[in-house]
C-alpha cells in the first residue's frame, strides 16, 4: 500500500521541489495543497482536509516567510507561523499523521562563535524568527511523532529567492552592493526536498529537531559573487556591512547550522553549497 503524504504550501519553492522529485518515490501518494485549498490558519479547513484523506505523513511547507514585512505584518506572521502550525499539529494528532515541519536558522541570535547544533538555545532577534520558534513550541507541546528541520538561506529555480534576484539584477545593473558581514549557508531547496522524502522512506523513528543546509559557509557577498562567476555575468559586486544596508528586521550575523546529527542518523552525505548552486543554475538555464 502506498504511503499517503500531504504537502502544504504547494505554491512555495520547497513544495515545488518535492513535486519535481515525486517520480523518484513510487511508493508515495502525495497530495499537494496550496493556501487557497488549505489555509493552515483555518482550523476547520485543516480538520476537513485531514478527516477526508487519512494521511500517513504531513510535510508542512506552508509559512509566512517575508522576514522584512513580518516586522509590520506581525499578526499575519504569527497567525500562519504559530497558530497555523498549532492547527496542523492538532490535526496530525487527531488523525494519527506524522509531521515534518520546516523551520529556520533565524530562531538563533547569531552570537555563537561556532555552528549551531540542535541543542543550542534559540533566541530570535526578529519577528519572523520568533513566529517560527513559537510554531516549533506549539508543535512540540502537541505531538510526539514529528521532525522539525531547521534550514537556512533557501533558494531554487522557483519563487522569489536570492539566486533569482541576483540573476535579475545582472540583466540590468553593472554594479551592486551586497552585505559581507552576515555569515550562513545557502541551501538548495531540491536537496532539502530530497532528504525530507528520504526521511519518510527510511522509516527511522528518531523524532525531534534536525538541522539541514548544504555544506560550507559563506557571506551574502560571496554567495552573489559565486552566482555571477558561474553565470559568467559581467557585473561588479561591492562588499558592504549590514550597517550600511539598514533593514527593519535585524538579521543574525552568523547562522551556520551543524549537520552532524542528520548525517549520522540518516546516513546521508550533504553536497557543498557551491556544487548545488551550479546544478540549480544549470536547471534555470534549461
Amino acid at each position: 500500500m502506498k504511503t499517503k503524504i500531504l504537502v502544504t504550501g504547494a505554491n512555495g519553492q520547497l513544495a515545488k521541489c518535492i513535486k519535481d522529485l515525486e517520480p523518484n518515490f513510487l511508493n508515495f501518494n502525495i497530495s499537494f495543497k496550496n493556501s487557497s485549498e488549505l489555509d493552515i490558519a483555518n482550523p476547520n479547513q485543516v480538520s476537513d482536509v485531514f478527516k477526508s484523506n487519512k494521511f500517513d505523513w504531513c510535510i508542512n511547507c506552508a509559512a509566512y516567510t517575508n522576514v522584512e514585512k513580518a516586522e509590520t505584518e506581525t499578526e499575519k506572521a504569527f497567525k500562519i507561523n504559530q497558530l497555523g502550525i498549532k492547527n496542523i499539529a492538532l490535526a496530525c494528532g487527531d488523525y494519527n499523521t506524522k509531521l515534518i515541519h520546516v523551520s529556520t536558522d533565524f530562531v538563533f541570535d547569531g552570537k555563537s562563535p561556532e555552528a549551531y547544533t540542535e541543542k543550542d538555545e534559540p533566541n530570535p532577534i526578529n519577528v519572523y524568527g520568533l513566529s517560527k520558534l513559537k510554531g516549533e513550541k506549539e508543535l512540540q507541546s502537541i505531538l510526539n511523532e514529528y521532525f522539525i528541520i531547521r534550514t537556512s538561506w533557501l533558494y531554487s529555480e522557483y519563487g522569489s529567492n536570492f539566486l533569482k534576484t541576483m540573476l535579475k539584477l545582472a540583466e540590468t545593473k553593472r554594479e551592486i552592493n551586497v552585505v559581507s558581514d552576515q555569515i550562513g549557508t545557502p541551501t538548495y531547496a531540491k536537496d532539502l526536498a530530497n532528504i525530507i522524502l528520504n526521511i519518510i522512506k527510511s522509516d527511522i523513528k528518531k523524532y525531534g529537531i534536525y538541522n539541514y543546509s548544504n555544506q560550507g559557509e559563506t557571506s551574502w557577498y560571496d554567495f552573489a559573487s559565486e552566482i555571477f562567476k558561474i553565470c559568467k555575468a559581467s557585473i561588479k559586486v561591492k562588499p558592504i556591512t549590514a550597517s550600511n544596508y539598514p533593514t527593519l528586521a535585524k538579521r543574525p550575523k552568523f547562522s551556520v547550522l551543524d549537520k552532524t546529527k542528520i548525517k549520522n542518523t540518516f546516513n546521508i552525505s550533504i553536497p557543498h553549497w557551491k556544487d548545488s548552486l551550479e546544478i540549480a543554475i544549470k536547471n534555470l538555464n534549461g
